[in-house]
């Protein structure tokens, strides 16, 4: 067993759009609750109800989704604000909001409110400081972890990329709350191109995508599932039990 503490918690309102650093958040068969509640799909006729992310379509990396006033707080109940890059902000109910996203990345948007919209479904993503410290040397210039999109960062006294070797059975308890490698897709998360764009969806960075395939699998982090949920808070203690 291995302890160390939470250094961040970081929730995803809209899938693919950027997100919000929170201090507290439930965690249960949801993943995070609140996180990638809503997403976004293709109306164009041939692609009608695929997923539209941030592969196919950078520019919603420039638009912010957040929780706010009586939704906001460790369990959301109400729906997100988005900002677009020109600052108008938008309720996720106001007209005229699919619209605005359909002209930014030049195709009409259908909005979607479903829970555990995450690539592989209700899971937890989780990125731990020494990996992304040794990412950042690596590549000789600054990584923020904004850039993987995880829910939960971690401080752990383990080596760099050890989550590479994180099989099924692989348990983090945070609280309360204990985290799991199980079910399907869980364990190492392969990255798609995401990572290499700026967090803000500036400029792209595809060294650094090119660099995970060459020198780490393409992997950074670990998903996992919640098995015991609870409330999790940054500075909380967690134990890492392989």
């Amino acid at each position: 067993m291995t302890a160390g503490s939470v250094a961040g918690l970081y929730r995803w309102p809209v899938k693919s759009l950027r997100g919000e650093r929170v201090e507290r958040a439930v965690f249960d068969a949801r993943g995070m609750a609140g996180d990638r509640a809503y997403g976004l799909l293709d109306a164009r006729p041939t692609r009608v109800g695929n997923k539209l992310t941030g592969r196919q379509s950078p520019e919603l990396l420039r638009w912010t989704a957040t929780y706010a006033g009586a939704a906001d707080g460790p369990d959301p109940s109400g729906p997100p604000t988005l900002t677009g890059p020109d600052g108008a902000a938008w309720a996720w109910e106001q007209p005229g909001l699919a619209q605005a996203l359909g002209h930014a990345i030049g195709a009409p948007v259908e909005l979607r409110t479903a829970a555990g919209q995450a690539d592989r479904g209700p899971t937890v993503l989780v990125t731990v400081e020494s990996s992304r410290a040794a990412l950042e040397a690596e590549l000789g210039g600054a990584v923020d972890v904004l850039r993987f999109r995880p829910n939960l960062h971690l401080e752990l006294d383990v080596p760099p990329f050890a989550e590479l070797d994180w099989g099924p059975g692989t348990r983090i308890t945070a609280g309360p709350a204990t985290l799991e490698v199980t079910g399907e897709d869980a364990g190492p998360c392969i990255r798609c191109a995401v990572p290499s764009w700026r967090p803000d969806g500036g400029e792209r960075w595809p060294k650094l995508q090119s660099w995970l395939i060459e020198h780490h699998d393409n992997v950074f982090g670990s998903i996992m599932r919640v098995v015991t949920p609870g409330e999790i808070a940054v500075g909380d203690r967690a134990v890492l039990a392989t």
